[in-house]
């Protein structure tokens, strides 16, 4: 990909294939913007990613510690029920959740997607899992000293717990940066269309510009590279604490 979008469109598919051209088409990396509004799907993809992110970090993290460190009755087993609809097929509810969303008048429109992401079995489980390896003393002992149960949460249990906010980091912004068929049963419009659907509509256009088609490509996976690249060390350290390696 990245090879191919340096090259002209002719030299995409020369046998055998020039790894290194000897010629750099960099213009090419200029012309994708002018082809179709990029910079309009950057910015909706972004917005979407930012905050369901940010929505699934406060919501997945809150519920965990709910789940893992507050003691009520039943908490195990409803957790278990909740942890059990990871096994639903999101096709199994897509039609409902339009019906729903269209009788909102939240079609074609990014809170449709908000909405539908605010909240994520995964990430509970993941955040869960972690909270788990911190000492239940640790809360004990702040509850003695008066602290409330929000006080526990925001200023012991997570500071405690960046690995694995950075992991659901990741794994949530990579999803909702990646995710085609959301964005493509809910917004019609050009102007709220995302990276995934405006690379779909240079495809449909430009299907003979393969250069083009590899720049477009290499430009959307930046964000995603750097998001991750500037979380690996977390990452690595929040999956392997977890409960999840292996």
């Amino acid at each position: 990909m990245l090879s191919a979008s340096v090259k002209s469109s002719n030299q995409v598919f020369t046998v055998p294939i020039q790894w290194i051209p000897k010629e750099f088409h960099f213009e090419n990396f200029i012309n994708i913007w002018k082809k179709v509004p990029l910079t309009m799907f950057f910015k909706n993809t972004i917005f979407l990613s930012v905050v369901i992110t940010l929505i699934q970090l406060l919501t997945s993290s809150f519920a965990a510690y709910g789940f893992s460190k507050a003691q009520f009755k039943g908490r195990d087993v409803l957790f278990l029920a909740y942890i059990g609809t990871i096994a639903v097929p999101w096709q199994v509810y897509m039609i409902p959740q339009f019906i729903m969303m269209k009788g909102l008048g939240l079609t074609d429109n990014l809170w449709a997607l908000i909405l539908m992401q605010a909240f994520n079995c995964f990430g509970v489980f993941l955040m869960r899992q972690y909270y788990m390896s911190i000492p239940d003393e640790l809360c004990e002992s702040a509850r003695i000293d008066g602290l409330s149960e929000w006080g526990i949460y925001w200023k012991i249990i997570l500071p405690l717990t960046k690995p694995a906010i950075a992991s659901l980091t990741i794994i949530t912004f990579v999803n909702t940066w990646n995710d085609y068929m959301g964005p493509f049963i809910y917004l019609n419009s050009t102007e709220n269309k995302t990276i995934q659907l405006g690379l779909r509509m240079f495809v449909s256009q430009f299907d003979a510009e393969y250069s083009l088609i590899m720049a477009a490509s290499v430009v959307s996976i930046i964000p995603v590279a750097v998001v991750f690249l500037s979380m690996q060390k977390y990452f690595v350290e929040g999956i392997a604490t977890s409960g999840m390696k292996g």
